[in-house]
């Protein structure tokens, strides 16, 4: 777990989350880095006029702690900065398990106000010596803000450079650029040049609450390991893959650990599937949905055989008592 000082916070997953460019309850309603920017760049310009905080680093801090506008915080209470009550809140309140469990955060009625109450927050006093960098000096704001107290994480001066550079963001702090469906443009050199970067990977959620992407011909572990900042055993270990293992597009890859359960009751097993290549459609770890149907990992799978992938099935194959109580059909 990862967390954000007194202000916000931000686990590991959502880290995952936001170095790829989205999340999502289901692949089609991803949202990017790039869609989330669009979206807020202004209001984040906006914030630098009144409060002189660099429009990049509010931008940058927004997509990260905000896990691209789709957190349940941003998404159910317009919290993109992972706000805490703190005990001068007035206004609405939900609670979520944090440093602690049960941790008051504010809800507001409206995006802009998290980001008018971001502002706000670094007004004091605790990070005034931010306010005597340069506006343009986007690496010093991002350091200082570790220096201050703001982030606990060490690599969270790092994450926000990365985010700003990934889409030019320094441009918003000087002005020197225009607004174009690509990206933003500098007008600063001879003709207009637009900054462009490679294609980041966009992060979904399974059911089951495990955050995953699909994979992109030539994806390698190194490559993923590098784009999410990742351990590349991780990847193997989540994937239950070996080493040898080649990555084919459209291929599920999950950035946590699988779970006990999957987010259905069944499979109906269909041809050339494997216990592997469902336990990756339903992110269920193998060994759990080997031992729930009383098989082997390494069985041959007959088609059209029923695999449970919420209950242990008896020695008949049949669901126990206590999953039919508990609302399990067969």
């Amino acid at each position: 777990m990862l967390k954000f000082g007194e202000y916000g916070f931000l686990n590991w997953g959502l880290i995952l989350l936001v170095m790829g460019l989205g999340f999502s309850s289901s692949a089609q309603s991803s949202t990017t880095q790039k869609d989330y920017i669009n979206k807020w760049k202004d209001e984040a310009v906006r914030q630098m006029d009144m409060y002189k905080i660099p429009a990049s680093i509010t931008l940058a801090q927004g997509v990260l702690e905000s896990g691209n506008g789709m957190s349940t915080l941003a998404k159910k209470s317009n919290n993109h900065f992972g706000i805490k009550c703190h005990t001068d809140w007035k206004g609405g309140r939900t609670y979520h398990d944090d440093d602690e469990k049960g941790e008051c955060f504010r809800v507001y009625d409206d995006p802009r106000d998290s980001y008018e109450d971001h502002s706000k927050f670094l007004l004091r006093n605790r990070y005034v010596s931010l306010f005597e960098l340069d506006i343009e000096d986007y690496k010093g704001w991002a350091k200082g803000l570790s220096k201050c107290g703001y982030a606990t994480n060490p690599k969270y001066p790092e994450l926000l450079i990365t985010i700003i550079e990934r889409h030019d963001l320094q441009l918003l702090d000087t002005r020197d650029w225009i607004d174009d469906e690509n990206g933003f443009a500098d007008k600063s050199n001879k003709g207009i040049r637009l900054h462009t970067s490679r294609t980041f990977h966009s992060v979904s959620t399974t059911e089951n609450g495990i955050q995953f992407i699909y994979a992109d011909n030539g994806d390698t572990v190194e490559e993923l390991a590098e784009e999410f900042d990742m351990m590349k055993w991780q990847f193997r270990r989540y994937n239950e893959i070996n080493k040898s293992h080649v990555f084919r597009k459209g291929e599920i890859i999950y950035l946590q650990p699988k779970k006990a359960n999957g987010f259905e009751d069944w499979h109906t097993v269909r041809g050339g599937e494997t216990i592997w290549s469902i336990s990756q459609k339903y992110g269920i770890k193998t060994k759990s949905l080997a031992r729930k149907n009383n098989i082997a990992v390494d069985s041959h799978l007959r088609v059209g055989m029923k695999l449970s992938l919420r209950w242990k099935l008896d020695e008949n194959g049949k669901l126990p008592g206590y999953a039919k109580l508990l609302g399990g059909k067969q």
